[in-house]
């Protein structure tokens, strides 16, 4: 077998194992990391949780004889680090270890990493081959990746619609209840999804006529931050901000500073088609109910590439991912 196909094969197997960190290792990114020695696995690991080892750290430890590191190859989903943080640099524990090659799948776009961690394994004199199934380590860090490098929150938009394409009925006030276009197994998922999510936004009629909780009570979790936008300005939690809806990109600065790194938009239609119109946008959740409203409120209108689509008990969810 060709070399470049056996390293995708290890690194799909780092992919997987990235994949695991899902929900403890944000803020940072989810790595994975698998160490061979003459086409055998002999450790791996993952980044579990913020501010522990890292996927590499975890990787080397689990190699029962340690003196099978100099023969080996360890592989990586992204670039190991080469800087002291919460834990010290990944880069130069290979080095010391012996390892004498490293396979990398991407490159890490944080500032204190962005090619350092590559330079200083070749520096020591080992082998990197980078950019191995790249874009597949891109995606799965693609929140990651956006904070870093366009400096504002990953941004999901979320919306349920009737059959008919509808987001509400007309109401005119509280005492009117919201029609109805989840169902408990389809709301519990949309608040897994809040779980992933560092901040929440509706906008201000959203809030004073549904006065939703922008929490996590159907799911396990961390609340997120929640924020109510208006043309009077922007409550972000306790603090309230001047903000313009017609520009939203000075609160995407606010939450860039505050390390906001993945924010969900809940609605309404107006405050979601903003974020469509000046491009605020990265990913959108639709989810289609089999009820129909006959008039009310049209639900916001996006276009993109269209993602993966599931069937629960008659609702549908579709993902709709921008354009790059």
């Amino acid at each position: 077998m060709e070399q470049r196909k056996i390293d995708e094969q290890y690194m799909r197997r780092c992919l997987q194992l990235a994949r695991c960190g899902r929900e403890g290792a944000a803020p940072n990114p989810m790595v994975g990391a698998v160490v061979v020695c003459q086409g055998r696995i002999i450790g791996e690991g993952y980044h579990q949780r913020c501010g522990e080892a890292h996927a590499e750290v975890n990787a080397i430890r689990s190699v029962r004889d340690k003196d099978l590191l100099r023969q080996s190859t360890i592989y990586v989903s992204l670039e190991p680090c080469a800087h002291y943080g919460k834990t010290p640099p990944c880069a130069q524990l290979i080095i010391d270890t012996g390892i004498p090659t490293v396979v990398v799948g991407c490159r890490d776009p944080f500032p204190k990493v962005d090619g350092r961690g590559i330079d200083m394994l070749r520096e020591a004199g080992i082998e990197v081959r980078t950019g191995v199934l790249e874009e597949e380590c891109l995606w799965l860090n693609r929140r990651f990746i956006t904070f870093h490098t366009q400096h504002r929150p990953y941004i999901t938009l979320k919306w349920a619609q009737s059959k008919d394409g509808l987001l509400d009925r007309k109401r005119q006030s509280d005492e009117q209840p919201a029609a109805r276009l989840s169902s408990p197994v389809t709301q519990a998922l949309v608040h897994r999804l809040r779980a992933l999510n560092n901040a929440i936004l509706v906008g201000r009629r959203t809030w004073e006529l549904d006065h939703p909780g922008l929490n996590v009570r159907h799911w396990v979790g961390s609340d997120p931050l929640p924020i109510v936008l208006s043309s009077k300005g922007c409550s972000v939690g306790s603090d309230m901000i001047d903000i313009e809806t017609t520009d939203l990109h000075p609160l995407m600065n606010l939450l860039y500073e505050k390390g906001v790194q993945t924010l969900m938009v809940e609605g309404g239609t107006q405050t979601l088609q903003g974020f469509i119109n000046q491009g605020l946008w990265d990913e959108a959740r639709i989810e289609t109910s089999p009820l129909t409203l006959g008039d009310g409120i049209p639900a916001p209108q996006v276009s993109g590439k269209m993602g993966e689509k599931l069937l629960i008990g008659g609702h549908t969810v579709a993902y709709i991912y921008k354009n790059s």
